[in-house]
């Protein structure tokens, strides 16, 4: 499954291509989308709401997406780092556990504090995003290594398929199901620490909706506050309908992708 003598025939491997960049060029034309009927010259009313919500929807989910790649890339070195030995095995992952274990809001209020100084909102909803994000990505990889089996393992030693063709036909298609599960559980830890991550104003004395990050987040909160129904309800709305097409135009494709990688 994972360790081949022969390399794929290019149509095999053009297909394979194709079928993992679906979701890519999808979520790039979502992007764009969004970002078009952000700008779009609307009037007012209902249409207004559907412009501003947009816009909103779009700025939350660059600061998702930019937090779940340096979550993805602070994994990397920490689960290569307490898979080094037995013994950093034992010390990491009960640290890890620990970690995961502490609910991330507790530390908010303190995070934000701390880059508010300096007016960098926008820093602590990503810092506090990458925060949740990172353990379900780093079980998730643990996982994956862990579920290598042995002879696997044994056969690519006798082959001498070591290094960066170790990583490409081992390492790489074996933590692809976990890898993408634990993202998709990242994703949506994200979702739900967004709310708060964007409303800034509740750790800002004498703060307002005014010092509030420009998303989806604050727009939920900041809205009823204020009484604008119908902008709440848009926002619900668009926040479902957009959450349930990338889960199943991305996500849904990933994992059916994933599981031809899964061992049996």
């Amino acid at each position: 499954m994972v360790i081949h003598g022969n390399a794929p025939t290019p149509k095999t491997f053009f297909a394979r291509v194709h079928s993992a960049l679906i979701p890519v060029v999808v979520t790039l034309l979502f992007l764009v989308a969004l970002r078009a009927i952000s700008l779009f010259p609307f009037g007012s009313g209902a249409s207004l709401s559907a412009s501003y919500v947009a816009g909103a929807f779009f700025a939350t989910l660059t600061r998702l997406f930019v937090a779940y790649i340096f979550a993805l890339c602070a994994a990397v070195p920490l689960v290569a780092l307490s898979r080094r030995s037995p013994l950093t095995e034992k010390i990491f992952l009960p640290f890890f556990d620990v970690m995961q274990s502490i609910p991330v809001l507790a530390f908010f209020p303190l995070i934000a504090g701390v880059f508010l100084q300096f007016g960098l909102g926008n820093a602590a909803a990503i810092f506090v995003l990458f925060l949740a994000m990172l353990w379900n990505i780093v079980f998730s990889l643990v996982a994956g290594l862990k579920a290598i089996p042995r002879d696997i393992s044994w056969a690519a030693k006798v082959f001498g398929v070591r290094g960066f063709a170790y990583m490409r036909r081992v390492l790489i298609p074996a933590v692809t199901p976990s890898l993408v599960t634990g993202s998709l559980l990242a994703w949506a830890q994200g979702w739900n620490i967004i709310i708060v991550a964007e409303v800034l104003h509740a750790y800002i004395p004498f703060g307002t909706g005014a010092d509030d990050l420009y998303g989806i987040g604050s727009i939920l909160v900041d809205s009823v506050a204020a009484g604008e129904i119908n902008t709440f309800v848009t926002a619900v709305v668009f926040l479902v309908g957009a959450i349930a097409l990338i889960n199943f135009f991305v996500w849904q494709r990933l994992l059916n992708h994933a599981e031809k990688y899964r061992f049996e």
